[in-house]
């Protein structure tokens, strides 16, 4: 939860207190008419800071999306790329980011392994 949103309900619920207490002072021995309308205006107000501090933003509301592009030094061709294990060809599709490490995922045989880069010389 943001610093706003606590910040929001500990105003609302200090206006909604305040508000009631107008309220009832207003039926007190010394009868004072106008409080009604100050508590009424303050709980009011208490009631909505409750609905804006307790609305989602769009942005927090689903799944961010993160695109994470690996540059491989050297001449990489995904068409060629097999399986260390059993030979089966593999795709863009079978790499994933698993701790920061691409992780490759044979379909045709499950092995699962960190693809590493091979020296040049």
């Amino acid at each position: 939860m943001s610093a706003l949103k606590v910040i929001g309900y500990i105003a609302a619920a200090i206006l909604i207190f305040f508000g009631v207490l107008f309220i009832w002072g207003a039926f007190g021995s010394t009868s004072r008419p106008e409080w009604i309308c100050v508590g009424a205006v303050s709980v009011g107000i208490g009631f909505g800071l409750l609905w804006f501090a307790g609305r989602k933003k769009p942005a927090e509301a689903g799944e961010q999306n993160v695109t994470l592009k690996i540059d491989l030094s050297g001449d990489v061709n995904l068409d060629t790329l097999k399986c260390q294990f059993c030979g089966g060809a593999l795709t863009a599709d079978n790499i994933e980011m698993v701790a920061g490490a691409p992780m490759v995922t044979c379909p045709y045989c499950g092995t699962t392994y960190q693809l590493t880069e091979e020296p040049k010389w």
